[in-house]
């Protein structure tokens, strides 16, 4: 059971929530009157670590086929 806990299927589950749920931040905030530059910069580059992370963790789970 602590296998799946730590397991990089459901690490890669958790990071494409937090990306979506980033998404959300990001088109709530551009949204805003006031709209607060740096957080917004903040929230979009931790987007695209995210991204990186989750297409990381994709070629390890599902390497490409060889030509």
């Amino acid at each position: 059971m602590d296998d799946n806990l730590h397991s990089p299927q459901r690490r890669l589950i958790e990071l494409r929530m937090e990306h979506a749920d980033l998404d959300e931040m990001i088109d709530r905030n551009v949204l805003d009157r006031p709209v607060d530059d740096l957080a917004l910069r903040r929230l979009k580059k931790r987007r695209l670590v995210l991204r990186d992370l989750i297409a990381s963790l994709e070629m390890q789970l599902e390497p490409p086929e060889p030509a």
